[in-house]
């Protein structure tokens, strides 16, 4: 077969597609930047329009480069999400996104007192926390009530692509395993009792694994993207589970997707489970995934570079090198957007410790890479803590691509990393997915690891006489931090005063 694969992925920041050949190689690229809404603290939105005209935008950028022939789409996007559309598919508000949208705290609490937290671990493999979709809906019944009477069908935001290009109403088990408590781990399939309890008159969606064909670009699909009517196009998945499928991982490995937030993904065929962790049915078949996700990764270093006056990051991470571990007696929790795992407190917030007036903008961006990196660290314990061997790292993700961020992680975390010269990520694993239905592909064939980084046993001694502080710092300063989140969530429109 001759022809190539479009992989689409929608970020947390931009939205990007690749075109890629049966080989593997990369024929075309294009990357359209946006960002979520944030009407209010806690509150993180899409309008999913917006990905749909994404997709026609990038396809036609895409044309330009490269006339082949696409033979089949794959999708991934930011997840677990929470899209509520009518039954045409037309939505009814901007999308409630991942865990770094923490409005669902009352709902979540209420949710584990009638339901049982305990028995939510059982079945759903992780407590209820700002990542779990079933709070999101409880939320929207609540506030929303004229909403959520219209609500007839849920997306995420790649289901959501795939019925625009389709009118397929399908989910990938990887996604759907991370809409707590909606889903089973164990069984496989939608909790029937809890589900029913919790989607109003809601139809969940069919379910089948990541790769699936879910459909075929319909006539109106084709007008709209230029795409060939009639192209397959599979379920995608969540766009961190994207990413660790577009390189090679062996059973030891932990993948690491340096992105806007910073995710972790142990794979294998035993399913594992910590309470402070999320488990996750695998892109693989036969496969169970336990992950870990900050809530802040590149959005901070993002946050930095414009209150520095927008400086280039190239220019950013030289002034970083510059400075030594440890970033001359600086100390940064990254929590500006709360905290998913291990802490799961939506309303902790960013700290920078031990400012001087002899402090450079260098040294506040190393302590923000070095802040994600202990954060890494202190999930990486729990993940072996239960069971997961962790033993080397693989690293994708644009924030991979630099030299610097992922040794400082290797420094402080003393895990070995490995990475691939390619920085096309989630798209290049949504376009894998879609390439396996329809030829025999090789990931390592397609990606190989190409560059490995060893930890530095003289830093790695700096930063653990500092990472005692690091936990210590959130220990001392949670109570502070949570009155000024009240503060922020009573008063939305302090901040832009006067």
């Amino acid at each position: 077969m001759t022809g190539a694969v479009l992989g689409v992925d929608i970020g947390t920041s931009s939205a990007k597609a690749v075109l890629v050949d049966l080989d593997g190689r990369v024929q075309a690229r294009a990357t359209i930047e946006h960002e979520p809404d944030r009407p209010r603290p806690g509150h993180v939105e899409m309008d999913p329009e917006v990905w749909w005209d994404e997709l026609a935008e990038l396809t036609a950028r895409l044309r330009r480069q490269c006339d082949v022939p696409v033979v089949a789409v794959g999708t991934s996007g930011v997840g677990p999400c929470a899209v509520l559309t009518d039954a045409a598919g037309t939505p009814l508000r901007p999308a409630i996104l991942y865990g770094v949208d923490t409005r669902a705290s009352a709902q979540i609490d209420r949710l584990e007192a009638e339901l049982g937290a305990e028995a939510v671990e059982r079945a759903t493999g992780s407590r209820l926390s700002s990542q779990a979709v079933g709070p999101k809906l409880a939320w929207v019944a609540e506030h929303e009530p004229e909403v959520w009477a219209r609500a007839r069908r849920l997306f995420m935001p790649s289901s959501w692509l795939v019925w625009r290009l389709t009118g397929a109403y399908r989910l990938d088990h990887t996604s759907a395993s991370q809409a707590a408590p909606l889903y089973d781990l164990r069984a496989g399939t939608w909790h029937e009792r809890w589900a029913d309890r919790l989607r109003g008159q809601v139809t969940l969606p069919a379910l089948g694994l990541p790769g699936d064909v879910a459909g075929k670009v319909t006539a109106d699909a084709a007008r709209r993207t230029g795409l060939p009517e009639g192209t397959p196009v599979v379920l995608g998945t969540i766009d961190a589970w994207a990413e660790a499928a577009s390189v090679p991982t062996a059973p030891d490995d932990v993948a690491l997707m340096y992105g806007s937030t910073l995710f972790m993904i142990a794979s294998g065929h035993r399913l594992l489970h910590h309470r402070d962790l999320w488990s996750a049915v695998g892109v693989r078949p036969g496969t169970y995934d336990l992950t870990a996700g900050t809530a802040t990764s590149g959005a901070v270093t993002g946050w930095l570079r414009g209150l520095f006056g927008g400086p280039g990051f190239g220019e950013l991470v030289a002034e970083a090198e510059r400075s030594p571990a440890g970033s001359r007696g600086l100390l940064m929790l990254p929590y500006f957007a709360g905290e998913r795992t291990p802490l799961h407190d939506p309303d902790a917030r960013g700290v920078i410790a031990g400012l001087t007036l002899e402090h450079s903008r260098g040294d506040v961006y190393r302590a923000a890479l070095e802040a994600t990196a202990f954060g890494v660290r202190q999930n990486l314990e729990l993940l072996r803590g239960a069971g997961a061997p962790a033993l080397r790292g693989v690293a994708v993700g644009g924030g991979s691509q630099g030299a610097l961020w992922p040794q400082i992680v290797s420094d402080v975390t003393g895990l070995p990393q490995v990475l691939a010269d390619g920085s096309s990520g989630a798209c290049l694993g949504a376009a894998y997915l879609a390439a396996s239905a329809v030829a025999e592909v090789d990931i390592a064939r397609w990606n190989p690891l190409t560059t490995r980084i060893e930890p530095d046993p003289a830093r790695a001694a700096r930063y653990d006489s500092l990472y005692d502080g690091y936990r210590e710092l959130y220990r001392t300063t949670r109570d502070t931090v949570h009155r000024l989140a009240d503060v922020q969530h009573a008063s939305p429109g302090a901040a832009d005063a006067p």
